[in-house]
């Protein structure tokens, strides 16, 4: 995820999402990435195919949302709770750390 900094300068960050609603679902920790979509919701996310060969762009506006925690999110909880427990953790505890929802609604796509 990009966002930009009151500076100006974009930051990019590695986040796991699901789709929820039509929008990405991110859980964050407090960080800049916080203060940043506070100060600017513009955002853009990249991804692509575990290959690489399919990559897509998306623009959106972010905003910090209110709902379950990720340790309370079935669709999260599928995607990446092997990841989560790899890591040394469980998923209260990642949720704990993770605490912040972030909403991102796509306002344009490309893909390549």
């Amino acid at each position: 995820m990009t966002t930009i900094r009151a500076d100006g300068q974009p930051q990019s960050s590695p986040v796991w999402f699901v789709i929820d609603d039509g929008d990405f679902l991110i859980y964050s920790m407090s960080s800049s990435r916080i203060e940043n979509i506070a100060a600017n919701p513009k955002v853009s996310l990249n991804l692509d195919s575990n290959e690489g060969s399919d990559v897509v762009s998306v623009e959106g506006t972010a905003r910090i949302a209110s709902g379950p925690s990720c340790a309370d999110h079935p669709g999260y909880l599928d995607k990446y709770e092997r990841l989560i427990e790899q890591m040394g953790s469980t998923a209260p505890e990642f949720a704990a750390a993770y605490s912040i929802p972030i909403r991102v609604t796509p306002t344009r796509w490309r893909v390549y």
